[in-house]
């Protein structure tokens, strides 16, 4: 997978696992909903911090900076069929303001990776996994269908650089309970998100028309 491995000078390398995304815009959630499947379903040793990055942007500066490998999931826009899943490493993932833009919350992240490498301590391996979006332009909403059944496969892969960096995975018998072992707050959880919101009809996530009319016809009458 990697043309230049971590030196195995550091018996335990420092990975991070970061999941990037904004839950309230559809399938801007990828990220962060791949990390938070991961952290579920999955145990790892303790040199693997997984974390849900949201749209943290700089605060994210001292994890990437302490990490040896980075592997990042988010929302990619290539221009694919929509779910189609990119897998791009080293070099290959834009580094600094001014690349071409690939990834939906880039601006933020190339900072972050731009100040790490200015500081000499950019993660000696960087592997971004990411889905094309299907839907953005809905406040409030879930992941599309064909967005969220990419995740099983888009886990598959990071599973397969953590085993390549000497992290194995090792299945739950059951999902995280405490808020301890959470990586967000519990109402956050993919589960908890699509039991309590409202659908797309009646919260009217794209842009409230009845709103918009309420306002024309009030105008009207004054």
């Amino acid at each position: 997978m990697s043309s230049s491995p971590l030196p195995r000078s550091t018996q335990t390398p420092r990975i991070l696992v970061l999941g990037i995304g904004n839950l309230l815009w559809a399938d801007e959630g990828f990220g962060v909903r791949a990390v938070e499947m991961l952290h579920r379903d999955w145990r790892f040793p303790a040199q693997v911090n997984l974390m849900d990055g949201g749209t943290q942007g700089l605060y994210l500066l001292p994890y990437v900076q302490e990490a040896d490998a980075l592997l990042v999931f988010d929302a990619v826009d290539y221009g694919d069929a929509p779910g189609t899943l990119r897998e791009v490493t080293g070099d290959k993932v834009p580094r600094f303001m001014g690349a071409k833009k690939m990834s939906l919350h880039q601006t933020g992240f190339q900072e972050v990776l731009a100040a790490a490498a200015l500081t000499g301590r950019l993660p000696q391996e960087l592997v971004l996994i990411g889905a094309q979006p299907e839907r953005l332009e809905d406040f409030g909403g879930s992941l599309s269908p064909i967005v969220h059944a990419q995740l099983p496969a888009a886990l598959d892969i990071a599973r397969k650089w953590l085993e390549h960096w000497g992290a194995t995975a090792i299945r739950r018998d059951a999902a995280p309970e405490t808020a301890a072992e959470a990586l967000a707050d519990a109402a956050l959880s993919l589960t908890a998100y699509e039991a309590g919101r409202p659908d797309a009809m009646s919260a009217w996530r794209e842009g409230d028309a009845r709103f918009l009319n309420l306002r024309q016809q009030n105008a009207g009458a004054i």
